[in-house]
């Protein structure tokens, strides 16, 4: 009789465990199904006075960022200082442009990581200017494992003048460039190959239409418009929380 108790005990308890594990289960593939994905916490930089040239021009390397904040943070985060400064000064730039966007830096951080490890791909780096030391062209967009996009600037940013490729340290796409690209440093050029200017269009980008990147929604459009791919914007994520943890809540 004892052992049947036991028995009884043991069946209602494994019952409530794997109800649990179902419900739990079946709750994350409804979110996921949905597109639910929580949103980042929106990591904000010690800035100075931030100025603008035009509305087109803006200059996110003079005195824009805290230097200590800019120290300290990029030791913390191991993102390299050069490039932590522009993610900083771009989303400050387009939070003063487009207002409500509340875009964090780390989210630009996030984007950078994942697409060219912060201008470092090929063993690459970042110059006092912002430029790429070396070209950083992505696959020919042919249709082969990737979307297929035919030539449409002559292969001027990206050599290929039948197929396009993503370039830069932010990995724009030459026909999205035509559209976003923006002259982040003020020096008269909007160049893909430029940390500044590909920051700003970024941040620019991410915040068009009226986003809201502080909402869980609006955050993960924003991504997802930038690379149509549920993995990437998992990815993205999930650096831009590290990010903001190791810059620590005051960052």
């Amino acid at each position: 009789m004892l052992r049947l108790k036991r028995l009884a005990v043991l069946s209602l308890f494994l019952f409530c465990v794997v109800t649990g594990f179902l419900f739990w289960a079946l709750r994350m593939g409804g979110q996921q199904a949905a597109g639910i994905l929580l949103a980042p916490p929106q990591a904000v930089a010690q800035l100075g006075q931030l100025s603008t040239n035009s509305t087109h021009a803006l200059n996110v390397t003079k005195g824009i960022v805290d230097a200590e904040w800019l120290a300290r943070t990029a030791a913390r985060t191991g993102i390299p200082a050069r490039a932590l400064q522009a993610y900083a000064g771009a989303a400050a730039a387009a939070n003063h442009g487009e207002a409500g966007c509340g875009i964090g830096w780390n989210t630009l951080a996030g984007i950078g990581f994942a697409e060219s490890g912060h201008g470092t791909y090929g063993d690459g780096s970042l110059s006092a200017s912002g430029q790429a030391s070396r070209q950083i062209v992505g696959p020919s967009l042919n249709g082969t494992g990737f979307a297929a996009i035919a030539d449409t600037d002559g292969g001027a940013l990206d050599g290929d003048a039948l197929w396009d490729h993503a370039v830069g340290p932010m990995q724009f796409i030459p026909s999205t460039w035509q559209i976003a690209g923006r002259d982040g440093n003020g020096d008269g050029t909007a160049d893909p190959a430029n940390i500044d200017d590909a920051a700003v269009s970024a941040a620019f980008y991410l915040c068009a239409g009226g986003r809201d990147l502080v909402t869980d929604t609006g955050w993960a459009d924003a991504v997802y418009s930038y690379n149509q791919s549920d993995a990437y914007v998992n990815q993205v994520r999930d650096a831009a929380t590290a990010y903001a943890a190791r810059a620590g809540a005051a960052s």
